[in-house]
């Protein structure tokens, strides 16, 4: 029997061989041919086919034996499984290797040694089964792989080993669960150069994102040595999230988001002296803290790596998950295998969940409901945030009223239930961003639920959200909205936490008609943009250390704040690349910004900050000019640097014409010129002056955005976090549409855009009526609304052409 039936080297092997030599090794054998000549590193190699093992299981007469075990597992309760599996491990070690497959190993091995250049080269052995990464059966990480063997000697014992592997106990289980009988699966081992990532890094990479499915982005992740620490859990990697449309360019950067994980261990080779032997072994070491705190890859690295994962992918035409190596050696990187991407990467059907109520129990409390779902965890009572840490994840929040402060706390609540506010209010609208269940307003919840208690919240009733006592059921129906048709009138979403966007983009939609600030100012950058331009003005210690421990792998506070706050919106611009991402520029209210770290040294008292200083009024300011261009900066980056030129920014609360002039100029100042670079200016519609003077707008700005929330409070002259008053808040006023129609107009007479954002089109179907019926471009939804909206956008259009 010839040698090239036992062997066969990479540049011999393509994706045909799967039957030959295994899912893994053909792709190996696929890349090292088709992708080494275009740059992309694939250590060479060869593989032992599956001939060569079913030669040695007839020669050994293993046939009968092993057969006749599998036909006595127990393949309903799997009892003796482990017994089973003892056995025909035992069996194959006690086996010996044929002549000639013992004689092909070895010389396989001189001539992958001499290609290398190094006399007994160390070599990874993995093992690949036949039917290992099709489409209906994987093995991988069924089986076992061996690395750092070099000598014929070890390479035939590990040989030897994955071949008894492959009746492991979870391969046993496998190969039952997946149909295959008696035994028609082989096994190939692969035989590569050893990449010595054990000194520098290593890790794996997926070409969608394995949480929401969303194709244009490359996740990477790497730790320090081994990449086994990934795998098995024990070490938080770092990871890169990589945008792929704009990963070919040279001028652009790539990279939307870097976390620097804290990469507890390192798994390294070690070596142990026995006399003239030297015994090789697998050592986890923890990892100094200064390289903890440091990321295991440069940026042109993880540039590099996504460029190749791309090829693959393209060269495949599928989502790949793939496992690269640096060589510590010389500091070169490695594709070390790949494989279709069959977990993550099925397309995700588009949904919407329908939560109702299968049985009642005792009413606790109401109030507003926010969203439309159910859900039910043990009550927590925290009346400050300062004390967030008593909440664990999946419980309810209970609490009196909540504002920006409390948004890393309301990150981790299964539910809010609030005191006061209305459905406008900071609690209703951060719920509404994180899809979490919420009822607020309800008065006496502090008083009446105790801490502790089990509770179920229920938003699934109408308007009225009520808290029950105890667990109640529950069932989910799931409506398909994949078929839903997309309205003239264009559907965008109103959006404040970035790690939502790749989900929402499976929804049908047009974009984001407005992108918040503030919570990734909150959330992500934590320390008010004036401490970090002035921090010799921040005094107390405490803070200090916090702003120091948070801007520690920042070149300095302004860079810190700049590459935060540009990570934040270019993952909300890439997730819905090419559509409109508007961005609004920051927010807060001066009460809002003093609970920032360092806040309280820069920001005034005022006796009612939501009319006081805020919104444009504050850009300008020589109080505030700094920390806008800060904003400025994260703008420039994303759109200039990074490619998102899809990003247009809206200016909030802008009192007159003349402020509108000044905040062009202050932008203008800071590098962002209206229509350089096709950069659009909106203008939110939320004063009476701005509909008043809406002309004089329309000439200064690109676009409106009608913020119907304070369009209303600031017609009816109302509190919209005063629960007492929360019953005259109505959108369908008719001062209210009075005004929200003059502005629709305006924006008609002098051809530019205008959208609304709020709750009303989604909660009121004759509103959204009238929106279209008067022509309006977009409509804005909250999350948990985009499709109840779409709904009512589509309903209104069957009897009304919008006015063009």
């Amino acid at each position: 029997m010839a040698v090239a039936e036992h062997i066969l080297f990479f540049d011999q092997i393509s994706n045909k061989d799967v039957p030959r030599v295994g899912g893994k090794n053909a792709s190996l054998g696929e890349m090292y041919n088709q992708l080494n000549p275009k740059g992309i590193g694939i250590p060479n190699g060869f593989a032992l086919t599956a001939k060569a093992y079913r030669l040695f299981r007839t020669e050994n007469n293993l046939e009968k034996t092993l057969n006749d075990l599998l036909h006595a597992l127990d393949t309903d309760q799997y009892t003796n499984l482990s017994e089973i599996g003892k056995k025909a491990r035992t069996l194959i070690l006690g086996a010996s290797f044929p002549d000639e497959v013992n004689a092909a190993v070895k010389k396989a091995y001189i001539s992958l040694s001499e290609q290398c250049k190094i006399n007994n080269l160390d070599v990874a052995v993995r093992s690949s089964a036949t039917a290992e990464d099709l489409p209906t059966a994987s093995f991988a990480g069924r089986m076992e792989s061996f690395l750092n063997i070099s000598g014929e000697k070890q390479l035939l014992d590990a040989v030897h080993r994955c071949y008894a592997s492959l009746f492991t106990d979870r391969a046993i289980k496998y190969r039952h669960d997946m149909g295959f009988t008696d035994m028609d699966i082989a096994i190939s081992v692969g035989v590569q150069q050893m990449v010595r990532s054990d000194k520098a890094a290593s890790g794996v990479a997926f070409t969608i994102d394995p949480d929401s499915g969303f194709e244009n982005a490359i996740i990477i992740n790497s730790v320090w040595g081994l990449g086994e620490n990934i795998v098995q859990g024990r070490s938080t990697p770092d990871e890169w999230i990589v945008f792929k449309p704009t990963l070919t360019n040279e001028k652009l950067h790539p990279i939307l988001k870097s976390s620097c994980g804290k990469k507890e261990y390192t798994m390294v080779y070690s070596e142990k002296k026995e006399g003239a032997s030297v015994e090789k072994t697998i050592t986890n070491l923890e990892t100094a803290i200064e390289k903890q705190n440091i990321f295991s890859l440069s940026k042109k690295e993880v540039v590099q790596l996504a460029q190749w994962c791309y090829k693959i992918e393209q060269h495949y035409g599928m989502a790949m998950d793939i496992e690269w190596a640096k060589d510590g050696l010389n500091n070169q990187l490695y594709i070390v295998q790949a494989r279709p991407e069959t977990v993550h990467g099925k397309i995700k059907k588009q949904i919407r969940e329908i939560f109702t109520l299968k049985e009642t129990g005792k009413l606790l409390t109401k109030g507003i409901a926010l969203g439309d779902k159910i859900t039910s965890g043990k009550a927590r009572i925290i009346i400050s945030p300062e004390d967030g840490g008593q909440l664990k994840k999946g419980e309810v929040l209970i609490t009196d009223i909540t504002n920006p402060d409390w948004d890393p706390v309301l990150k981790k609540a299964a539910a809010i239930i609030t005191n006061k506010g209305g459905r406008t209010s900071h609690a209703a609208i951060v719920a509404r961003e994180l899809g979490t269940v919420a009822v607020v307003g309800c008065g006496n919840a502090t008083q009446v639920i105790k801490d502790g208690q089990e509770i179920t919240v229920s938003c699934a009733e109408g308007k009225e959200g009520n808290v029950y006592d105890g667990v109640l059921k529950w069932e989910i129906k799931e409506e398909d909205f994949s078929q839903l048709p997309m309205p003239i009138t264009a559907p965008m979403f109103i959006l404040a936490d970035p790690d939502r966007a790749f989900e929402l983009n499976n929804y049908p939609n047009k974009g984001v008609g407005l992108l918040r600030l503030e919570f990734a100012i909150s959330n992500s950058i934590r320390i008010h943009p004036l401490a970090l331009c002035e921090p010799e003005k921040v005094v107390d210690e405490k803070t200090k250390a916090e702003i120091k421990e948070l801007t520690k792998d920042h070149k300095n506070g302004e860079t810190y704040f700049v590459d935060k706050l540009a990570e934040a919106v270019s993952m909300v611009a890439a997730a819905f690349y090419p559509k409109d991402v508007i961005v609004r520029m920051s927010d807060f209210k001066s009460n809002e910004y003093a609970n920032l770290l360092g806040g309280k040294y820069f920001e005034p008292h005022e006796e009612n900050p939501m009319l006081g200083l805020r919104g444009a009024s504050r850009y300008y300011s020589d109080f505030y000019r700094k920390g806008f261009a800060l904003e400025c900066m994260a703008m420039k980056k994303v759109r200039e640097e990074m490619g998102m030129t899809n990003v247009k920014l809206m200016i909030p609360f802008c009192r007159t014409v003349e402020e509108g002039e000044k905040v062009i100029a202050e932008l203008a100042r800071n590098g962002l010129k209206q229509k350089e670079n096709g950069l659009e200016v909106y203008v939110m519609i939320e004063i009476p002056s701005n509909v008043l003077m809406a002309d004089a707008f329309a000439k200064l700005f690109d676009g409106f955005s009608i913020g119907s929330n304070d369009l209303t409070q600031l017609t009816l002259g109302l509190d919209r976090d005063s629960a007492l008053i929360s019953y005259l808040f109505n959108e369908e006023n008719p001062a209210v549409k009075g005004l929200i129609l003059e502005t629709i107009r305006a924006a008609k007479r002098n051809n530019i855009k205008v959208g609304l954002c709020g709750q009303a089109p989604s909660d009121i179907p004759a509103f959204a009526k009238f929106l279209v019926e008067e022509g309006i471009d977009s409509i804005s939804f909250n999350p948990d609304a985009l499709v109840q909206g779409i709904e009512n956008i589509l309903e209104a259009e069957k009897n009304t052409k919008p006015k063009q």
